[in-house]
């Protein structure tokens, strides 16, 4: 092998090949979606070369001109005694050189958010965050796609993306200064002992896992009920506490705090920050200043000017978009604050303010889905504003998670997609120089039966902007959303927030919510929060073709096995389903426990972590056996010889020996609630009951409508606990209904009920979570 080393010195790079000392040999070690180290000793004592310095760069290739490792030296070389000569002491030099993802380890690295994105695009997008010019990225390739990812809170990048490139089962490098992904077995190397090219002894294999064919898996914590909690003001209570802490999103890795600021901007910095926006302004008409992200027009075309969050935002839960210090001026035109589901064109928008002039002056009107509605707000010259957005989706969680998993070569998907759910909107404006006490003004209040499971934010799509935005924040909000009706039939929207911020009311983590003077409900006014409850999530499927096959010989043909999700992380009990069908797909192949290695001189093509190894066997029946395996580690051992002798250590195994497309532990979260039975397959539930509402409540009776129409033959079933649902089961049923809407009979002021819709089935097929009712209302005496 053949080692340069660029000290940075100006004399570039010299090659120190000459100067490895056979006592301790070059050695490059490889491990799959982590970073190459190369380690070796130099005996500089009779060689006029200075000593390597830190951050040098170093440069390995074999005989052949094949690179091997590039990378960098992080220390300075470790002197090891060596003896004494004529000349006195002799020392040797230990090194260790880290390969060039070293140089964005270094870097600052922020938060990266995947929302079923390609490998590729997600490796793009977090090389982008961190080093934008730091590597060629034209090999990295779109692979298998990435469900849900959140890089951890300071992660480096090589963390990252080997996060990224197991969650897409694929494998990274960074060699000569370019960056590669590929999907993990794109390379296969074949080795047959009956071609003389499979040392047989050189071989080592096992199977390190027995079989599982019933699988129970634990994921995070999910949003459960859907409930509807009520409550009556009487013009004085201000505090009004909720019977569950309500759900709020999070990512397992992230602390709560920051990961409720989707977005949070000030736009105070030298100039934007193209590690967090994508900026695309060819006639330079966006800029920073005193007064924040200033528009000075535009190419007067849709699309054209535009500033774009590099991460997508999940359209789930409840979600405040908010741009505050807004000032726009005469002839402006556009659209600000805006959520797309698609490019940024007006034609994608979600939701957004369009911008544009009318009788004279410049008008902010609330856009849904590219057209205005509601009420428009006239921006005054010189006053200041606050714009907001509140989005509410009873599903929390829209995206569901994606896992990979390899059998016999063949790279099996499952999960992915998003989940569909309806939309409240609320838009709301408050002039910044009105009283702290101001309520803001409602512009629009209103629903979409149907929206994306994420969309791309952007903060300016300028046709012909001018003004300024002082900051912008995109908060995730839980999944509280509080309606009030007076007893003339009135609804409204109550805001939440903090205090001078011209909300209603503000909602504790604890789900305490405190209504703000001037705010208070009146006597009489109901108040309905609608939320999500939470519990651990799991799973349990069996494989019933596996069972059956280990039951032939009259033993018991189950074999269970209970663990957690790792990552990619199971959001929810769906994502724990897909989960476990992968564990399924590899855990009853018996060539997926295997691991083992192999060692060999001098192959015929370099081999890398994330290869496969096709081994064909041939048994003395003539039976001819091909096993493939895929490759965790490489070591490269320099033998210090002419001609080259380097010997290859390779370390494989496959899925169910060692986890890639999915991590998981042996241990089980100890608040999950375990299914008594396993399912045959994912998804065997029925539908949830998300918009089931009370339509009136009075002293004797609640009047419910479900919101869809009951299966046939089937119906509703009501209980006063939940997830004890089932025929025979007495103690805790109220009613089933055979139509959509009901009546409860009233039974004290504090009640609970949960419902679910159920079929004919035997047993009866359920809704995978319950819709509850929880009332604080006065009985009639």
């Amino acid at each position: 092998m053949r080692i340069t080393i660029d000290n940075l010195d100006g004399g570039g790079a010299r090659d120190y090949t000459s100067a490895l000392s056979a006592d301790g040999p070059l050695k490059i070690t490889r491990t799959l979606n982590t970073p190459s180290r190369c380690t070796g000793q130099l005996d500089l004592n009779a060689l006029a070369l200075p000593v390597p310095a830190r951050r040098g760069r170093v440069v390995v290739t074999n005989d052949a001109g094949t690179l091997l490792f590039t990378g960098y030296l992080a220390t300075e070389p470790a002197r090891i005694y060596a003896g004494i000569a004529t000349q006195g002491a002799v020392y040797r030099l230990a090194f260790s050189a880290i390969s060039d993802e070293w140089l964005l380890d270094k870097q600052t690295t922020l938060r990266t958010v995947a929302l079923a994105q390609s490998g590729g695009d997600a490796m793009r997008a977090l090389t982008t965050r961190t080093a934008a010019s730091a590597f060629a990225t034209t090999g990295v390739a779109a692979t298998g796609n990435v469900g849900v990812f959140t890089s951890a809170q300071a992660a480096t990048w090589s963390v990252s993306a080997g996060e990224i490139a197991d969650a897409a089962y694929a494998s990274y490098r960074v060699l000569g200064g370019a960056l590669s992904l590929a999907t993990a077995g794109s390379v296969t190397h074949n080795f047959s002992d009956g071609d003389g090219t499979l040392q047989v002894a050189a071989l080592k294999t096992a199977a390190v896992r027995e079989l599982a064919n019933d699988i129970t898996l634990s994921g995070e914590l999910e949003p459960a009920a859907y409930i509807t909690e009520s409550f009556l003001g009487d013009g004085t209570t201000t505090v009004f506490e909720l019977s569950q802490p309500p759900f709020r999103p999070t990512h397992p890795r992230t602390p709560a705090a920051s990961a409720s600021h989707l977005v949070d901007e000030s736009f105070n910095q030298a100039a934007l920050n193209t590690r967090v926006w994508q900026v695309v302004d060819p006639g330079s008409f966006l800029s920073l200043t005193s007064a924040g992200l200033t528009m000075s027009g535009g190419n007067g075309l849709n699309g054209q000017t535009t500033l774009t969050a590099l991460d997508p935002i999940e359209i789930g839960g409840t979600l405040v978009v908010e741009a505050s210090n807004v000032q726009l001026g005469a002839a402006s035109d556009g659209v600000i604050c805006g959520l797309y589901s698609g490019g940024v064109e007006s034609a994608n928008c979600l939701a957004g303010y369009n911008v544009r002039q009318s009788g004279g002056a410049t008008i902010a009107t609330p856009y849904i889905n590219g057209v205005e509605a509601g009420t428009s707000l006239t921006l005054l010259s010189g006053h200041r504003y606050t714009l907001r957005i509140r989005l509410h989706c009873p599903e929390t969680a829209r995206i569901l998670q994606t896992y990979h998993a390899m059998v016999d070569g063949v790279l099996q998907t499952f999960g992915g997609g998003a989940i569909d759910a309806p939309v409240a909107l609320v838009f709301e404006a408050l002039d910044m120089g009105a009283s702290s006490n101001t309520p803001a003004t409602v512009l629009y209040s209103g629903s979409l039966a149907t929206s994306p499971g994420s969309c791309n934010f952007a903060i300016v799509n300028s046709v012909q902007l001018i003004g300024s935005i002082g900051a912008c924040r995109i908060t995730q909000a839980g999944s509280v959303w509080i309606v009030t009706t007076t007893p003339d039939g009135t609804q409204t929207v109550r805001m939440t927030g903090a205090a001078g911020e011209g909300v209603d009311c503000m909602v504790s983590p604890a789900g305490k919510i405190t209504f703000f003077n001037g705010r208070l409900p009146t006597a009489n006014e109901l108040i309905t929060v609608r939320y999500r409850g939470r519990r651990r999530s799991v799973a349990r499927l069996e494989n019933t073709a596996s069972v059956a096959a280990e039951s032939a010989g009259g033993l018991p043909g189950t074999a269970q096995w209970m663990g957690k999700v790792g990552r990619p992380a199971a959001r929810t009990s769906q994502d724990c389903e897909n989960a476990a069908l992968a564990t399924l797909a590899f855990a009853t192949a018996r060539s997926a426990a295997i691991a083992g290695n192999y060692t060999m001189l001098n192959p015929a093509d370099d081999i890398w972590p994330g290869d496969v190894l096709a081994i064909t066997s041939t048994a003395s029946d003539g039976t001819v056996d091909t096993l493939k395996v895929l490759v965790r580690t490489v070591t490269i051992d320099d033998g210090h010889a002419r001609p080259e002798l380097a010997t290859y250590h390779i370390a494989f195994a496959n899925d169910w020996a060692e986890g890639l497309g999915l991590k998981l532990s042996e241990s089980i979260a100890v608040d999950a609630l375990l299914p008594q039975q396993a399912a045959t397959a994912p998804n065997a539930v029925l539908a949830n009951l998300p918009s089931l509402q009370v339509v009136s409540a009075n002293g004797t009776a609640l009047q419910i409508d479900t919101g869809m129409a009951p299966p046939t033959g089937g119906g509703f079933e009501v209980r006063r606990r939940d997830w004890a649902f089932g025929p025979g089961v007495d103690q805790d049923l109220v009613l089933r209904s055979p139509v959509r809407s009901f009546s409860i009979p009233r039974e004290a002021q504090v009640e609970r009920y949960y419902v679910r819709m159920y079929d004919t089935s035997n047993p009866p097929v359920y809704s995978r979570f319950s819709s509850a009712v929880f009332t604080n209302l006065p009985v009639a005496s």
